[in-house]
């Protein structure tokens, strides 16, 4: 019966517990509030942010409950342990108190300003019916003040009762591009558009240069700003909604998340050249692929390199927008016309071997509204042999050693083929 009423009264008591629990999930100790945004923190939360520091005390009327305790140590004097007898260490008493501790209270606002903090995020715009609307209004960043924030965090703690609520300070910051701005832009025209045809690609290259190209539909670009491919497109992973395809890596072609992207980077660099823009960084493919066709107008990227960049040198904001049409991409820039004309010579293949490589050139010249010439620049690419990347399986095993390999990487290919 009294091992009953034992196990009952501990059912009794973890029930009180973790009804306590569930009650102070539902009703925090302390909750900050950040803008619109609440952060509620429960009694053990706020109890973190404390250090308990233990001391010993010597007090003749209180009957120590603590055992084999070398109280000596805990002290500064030397001669300690010749004035204090085993009977007084029978009236020790443990004192704890607990202190604001600065270090847990940077490292939680650390980990809130992770939360907090966001970056603006520009109003993303679309070009229809001749004039300029937004498809995404935006929304203003958020940054929270975490020197102010710690002493008032801090301050509230050190209040008789650290509960209720507490606003933490913030900084707000509003986007480049806002719904307002749109008028001020100067977005009035067409000013060039990029095409490339993609038939013919296996499902998973479509559906990556798909998710590729969502990336850039709206983006801005302002007045002399280098735009950056690799920067707007992101990470390419699976996470971020690609899928493995065949990519051209240093000595052969193989499967990679993303594969395809490389379709998005040449329709842009296509449009960027039609729309008299400076090209500052273009790389041309390792060996010539059908579908960017004509050979020569191609820009390969990387993750974080190779780049395309360019720069917006019209006198306006530069609209992205993007679209497919059958299995074509295409992307248009809308933009200030400011009378320029764009003349392409090209592109056209200069050398063309049996093995497959092959040399091409072309030309872009800019005038401005007088026929004066502003720049010209000339992009020549040259091309290896498509038989130097082979494709899974496509591998063929050497049958004599090459002329520049030493005897002992001769041995070392052999052995990993099973060459006799």
């Amino acid at each position: 019966m009294q091992r009953f009423f034992c196990y009952f009264l501990s059912v009794f008591f973890l029930s009180l517990g973790l009804a306590g629990l569930a009650l102070a999930e539902e009703n925090p100790a302390l909750t900050l509030k950040i803008n619109s945004s609440s952060y509620p923190l429960s009694a053990v939360d706020v109890d973190s942010l404390f250090e308990e520091k233990i001391t010993l005390a010597y007090q003749p009327n209180y009957l120590s409950e603590i055992e084999n305790i070398n109280f000596c140590q805990y002290t500064n004097t030397l001669a300690c342990d010749l004035i204090f007898s085993f009977q007084d260490s029978q009236h020790i008493k443990k004192i704890s108190t607990k202190n604001i501790s600065d270090k847990k209270i940077n490292d939680f606002l650390n980990d809130l300003e992770r939360q907090v903090n966001k970056d603006p995020e520009n109003a993303k715009l679309k070009y229809e019916n001749e004039r300029v609307s937004a498809f995404s209004l935006g929304s203003n960043g958020i940054k929270l003040n975490k020197e102010e924030s710690f002493i008032k965090l801090r301050e509230y703690l050190a209040s008789a009762q650290p509960s209720g609520e507490l606003v933490l300070p913030f900084t707000e910051t509003k986007p480049e591009v806002s719904i307002d701005s749109i008028q001020n832009m100067g977005i009035n025209s067409l000013i060039g558009e990029g095409r490339s045809n993609f038939k013919g690609s296996p499902k998973n290259r479509i559906y990556n240069i798909n998710v590729a190209t969502n990336r850039f539909n709206g983006v801005l670009i302002k007045p002399g700003e280098e735009f950056s491919f690799v920067k707007v497109l992101g990470e390419v992973d699976g996470e971020h909604g690609y899928l493995p395809e065949l990519v051209i890596k240093k000595d052969k072609t193989e499967p990679e998340f993303g594969g395809g992207i490389c379709q998005v980077s040449t329709t842009a660099f296509r449009a960027a050249i039609y729309s008299g823009l400076k090209i500052t960084a273009r790389r041309n493919h390792a060996y010539p692929v059908q579908y960017y066709n004509p050979q020569g107008m191609d820009s390969t990227v990387y993750i974080p390199r190779p780049d395309l960049r360019f720069i917006n040198n019209t006198p306006g904001y530069i609209l992205i927008q993007t679209k497919i049409e059958d299995m074509e991409l295409v992307f248009d820039f809308y933009g200030t016309s400011d009378g320029r004309k764009i003349n392409i010579i090209g592109p056209k293949i200069t050398e063309k071997k049996p093995d497959g490589s092959m040399k091409a050139t072309f030309t872009q010249q800019v005038f401005d509204k007088n026929n004066k010439l502003v720049f010209e620049d000339i992009f020549n690419s040259s091309y290896d042999s498509p038989n130097k990347y082979p494709h899974p399986g496509q591998e063929t095993k050497l049958t004599s050693k090459p002329k520049d390999w030493s005897n002992k990487q001769w041995d070392e290919y052999k052995k990993a083929n099973n060459l006799p």
